[in-house]
């Protein structure tokens, strides 16, 4: 008898990338037409970064672009990957999260880091204050507890009603790059997302530590994985690897402390990496997949095989929009066969 299969979920990670010559309303507008694009395509979420003081990315607010990205969408589910704890109070994020809820019932996601998605200067603007990721635990219980207001009677903030927020009904997902928010996740019983895309050696470790701590909660009763992978598809090889120099060259500049637009790639053409460079970046480029639709039709089931993960989510960056479209739909073309798990 033959096994029956089921097609893993495909999602997206957008980070809005502003590329050289362009503006951020460009980059912002550009996240929009792709979000219905890849509705369209049939991905299932679409999700955006939270990233600060850096020219080459607009994703600042997720919250108000899920806003703006629901009101363009119909069905696909927007979220956050992530709002970053510490550089927000968790009353806020309730309040916001429980407005999109009501605006959009069944289709919002909370995803939640606990890193600052910026250097330590523009951290400790966002923060005004001295909140880092050690009180992530007591944070993300003050966000949960507004949602289900459920405070002890003698807590200080008993008296306080998330409007809107409490009894919200968004999906609560936490969001790691290493084993820490995956144990976390785990213990609670809430989804994980592990971000590949930017620690590709610690998924296992991650997805390990997740599986092993899992206790089912009134969200989940057994574990959901997701795991996020930077992939380019061209219609081959070599014009995959063209369209992706660009990305390895703007985190060698980050790395470097010189963060600027999204370079173009006959810029990256035009400014090879030294092997000083190759080796910096190689920690989070050495996970991508980039190629033609069988390069990364491989590639995906590959990650697949060793991850088991429950969803995949794809963040592709490139310069123009046409060569982001065009790889998510080579994507969507190959995830029906790349992708698959068995149900049981």
């Amino acid at each position: 008898m033959l096994a029956s299969y089921v097609t893993v979920p495909l999602s997206v990670l957008d980070l809005a990338p502003v590329g050289t010559g362009t503006s951020i309303g460009t980059a912002l507008r550009n996240s929009i037409t792709l979000a219905k694009e890849v509705e369209a395509l049939g991905y299932h979420r679409f999700w955006l970064a939270e990233h600060h003081s850096m020219p080459g990315i607009a994703s600042s607010a997720p919250a108000v672009m899920i806003g703006q990205v629901a009101v363009a969408t119909e069905r696909i589910r927007v979220g956050s990957g992530g709002v970053m704890l510490p550089n927000h109070a968790p009353l806020v994020v309730a309040e916001q999260f429980g407005t999109l809820d009501a605006l959009f019932p069944g289709r919002i996601d909370l995803g939640i880091g606990r890193a600052p998605g910026t250097d330590q200067v523009t951290a400790h603007a966002l923060r005004r204050g001295q909140l880092g990721a050690e009180d992530f635990p007591q944070e993300l219980a003050a966000l949960r507890a507004y949602v289900a207001g459920d405070f002890p009677a003698d807590h200080p903030y008993a008296a306080i009603t998330a409007v809107p927020g409490h009894g919200a009904q968004f999906a609560m997902w936490l969001l790691g790059s290493s084993t820490y928010s995956a144990q976390v996740a785990g213990l609670l019983g809430l989804p994980f997302a592990f971000a590949r895309h930017f620690s590709p050696a610690q998924t296992m470790p991650a997805l390990k530590a997740y599986r092993a701590t899992f206790k089912p909660s009134d969200v989940l009763d057994e574990p959901y994985a997701m795991v996020t992978v930077s992939v380019l598809a061209a219609d081959d090889d070599e014009q995959a690897r063209y369209l992706a120099a660009p990305q390895k060259l703007a985190m060698a500049r980050l790395r470097a402390g010189n963060p600027g637009q999204y370079p173009t790639p006959e810029e990256a053409a035009a400014n090879p990496l030294t092997p000083q460079q190759e080796q910096l970046v190689s920690g989070m480029s050495g996970g991508a997949i980039v190629g033609s639709p069988d390069t990364v039709s491989r590639g995906l089931a590959d990650l697949q095989a060793e991850t088991e993960a429950n969803e995949i989510m794809v963040s592709t960056v490139t310069h123009a929009l046409e060569d982001r479209l065009r790889s998510y739909r080579i994507v969507a073309e190959v995830a029906a066969d790349a992708l698959t798990a068995d149900p049981a």
